[in-house]
């Protein structure tokens, strides 16, 4: 009775809010309420190896997979969710955008059998000003769900970046290209590793990430992201 007493007088002064929404969550719900979570709009890409995201890389580089859990748009609620665990903090809404990831990959026979989660580093220097990176949270979700070790000391971002936002195709593959590096590589060699990320845009920092990798032998290289543009 005590403890219900103090979260109700927590949650008057702060009160636990929907981070799809922004609506005040019931009590059995957490980060993201029961309406936005039946209408957040699914791609299923993970359930066709030849969707629109992996006909973006054909040609350019061979990955084995590629989804992304949501479409979002601007002001939608995917794209709430994705505001509010870059510039809000807001963690948990990268860990549940991760859980769904990982419920929709862990049953697909075209993510089995991976070996290592790698989630897209952030700049050592990028890393520090935000706290954490938010590709590394979604990962942590995906692991939640899935029991897929993340390997986070493997690929590293050697080069700082300006944001990619606004910048076309071609400059955002001028601004990311041979911006990653490896160590201990050897731990890779004859692996299936999932890249992480937050969104597919252009896929320009995928493909740098994913070229970077394919130096290690024999290794097979599949990619989710939580969102990609509708």
């Amino acid at each position: 009775m005590k403890l219900k007493f103090l979260n109700h007088i927590v949650n008057l002064f702060y009160p636990r809010v929907c981070a799809a929404c922004g609506n005040l969550l019931m009590s059995k719900e957490e980060t993201v309420c029961l309406s936005c979570r039946y209408l957040l709009p699914k791609t299923l890409y993970e359930k066709n190896a030849d969707n629109p995201l992996a006909q973006m890389f054909y040609g350019q580089i061979n990955f084995h997979a590629v989804t992304a859990e949501f479409f979002f748009s601007k002001t939608g609620k995917v794209q709430h969710l994705l505001h509010q665990l870059k510039y809000e903090g807001n963690k948990d809404a990268g860990f549940f955008l991760g859980q769904q990831l990982g419920e929709s990959i862990k049953e697909t026979e075209l993510f089995q059998r991976i070996d290592y989660i790698i989630p897209i580093p952030l700049h050592p220097k990028k890393e520090h000003i935000r706290g954490y990176n938010q590709s590394h949270v979604i990962a942590q979700g995906v692991e939640d769900v899935t029991e897929i070790p993340i390997m986070k000391d493997c690929l590293y971002r050697k080069v700082f970046t300006s944001t990619q936002t606004k910048k076309s195709r071609e400059e955002r593959w001028n601004n990311v290209k041979d911006i990653f590096d490896i160590k201990n590589g050897e731990r890779l060699k004859g692996q299936h590793i999932l890249l992480i990320d937050d969104v597919l845009t252009t896929g320009a920092t995928l493909m740098a990430a994913g070229e970077t990798l394919s130096q290690i032998p024999d290794i097979k290289i599949s990619v989710a992201t939580a969102a990609c543009a509708s």
